[in-house]
């Protein structure tokens, strides 16, 4: 007896490839074939939604300059500068407050109502104590990443296991102690979201603060694409700025994970 009616099709899939990352490349390919379908149409004005092939050639000769690595470097060290800052604060704040309940009541509403906030309405005051130069932006990297930071290692202190808490107090453990072989190891997971969050709003903080005022720096040389009307430029900073946002989340991810693996 013949078995056809059992037989189905398997649908087409390319060897070593998920359908979620399938899935990923056809949202992908969706949204870049419906930009150049905008592009070709001419509904918007010219060069607003450029080609594909003149974003490309823009970020070819991006990529090509000496003056964009200069002020990635430059953005680079506001960023990195004002995650330790504010992300060092934010563990300190975090772990006191995960600690202790009076004062997580007492202070702890205030970083939930602050932490929302739109940070750039503080680069006027940010300008009058740090000046015009990197300090200010530094600052805004800094308050931008301590927030999340913050709550993420609160939240994470309230969901140690007391068993190990009660272990290092048995052992006499010191302060310093507690946080280094207690603390830090069990909240591992929320630490690297905290940092993740906090990475990718002071890079949105310190890029704002660029564009509003600065003379150098990538938020600069994106502003300044935009006032001179250098659409495919703009485009092509953006893009970068997107690909190096998302390798460095990566990085951090796979640090900590590295990391917890390194501990089992």
């Amino acid at each position: 007896m013949a078995h056809t009616g059992q037989l189905t099709a398997s649908p087409l899939r390319l060897p070593g490839l998920s359908r979620v990352t399938l899935l990923r490349i056809a949202i992908i390919l969706a949204v870049l074939a419906i930009w150049e379908a905008v592009a070709a149409s001419g509904l918007l004005f010219r060069d607003v939604v450029p080609s594909l092939t003149v974003i490309a050639r823009a970020l070819a000769s991006l990529l090509g300059e000496e003056g964009f690595y200069w002020n990635l470097g430059v953005t680079a060290g506001e960023v990195g500068t004002g995650l330790v800052i504010g992300g060092f604060a934010g563990l300190v704040v975090g772990i006191v407050l995960g600690g202790s309940r009076f004062l997580s009541r007492a202070f702890e509403p205030y970083i939930y109502y602050l932490g929302p906030t739109p940070k750039i309405i503080f680069f006027p005051v940010m300008i009058m104590w740090f000046g015009v130069g990197p300090g200010s932006k530094v600052a805004m990297g800094t308050i931008s990443c301590f927030f999340p930071i913050a709550l993420s290692v609160a939240a994470g202190m309230r969901q140690i296991d007391g068993v190990l808490i009660r272990v290092g107090r048995s052992f006499r453990a010191n302060t310093w102690q507690m946080v280094t072989k207690i603390y830090l190891p069990a909240m591992r997971a929320p630490i690297v979201n905290g940092v993740r969050l906090g990475l990718g709003v002071a890079i949105i903080g310190t890029l704002l603060a660029e564009t509003k005022l600065s003379n150098r720096g990538i938020g600069f040389l994106i502003i300044n694409s935009y006032s001179t009307f250098n659409m495919p430029r703009m485009y092509s900073l953006l893009i970068a700025v997107f690909v190096l946002s998302i390798g460095v989340n990566a990085l951090v991810s796979r640090l900590g994970n590295l990391e917890a693996v390194k501990r089992r």
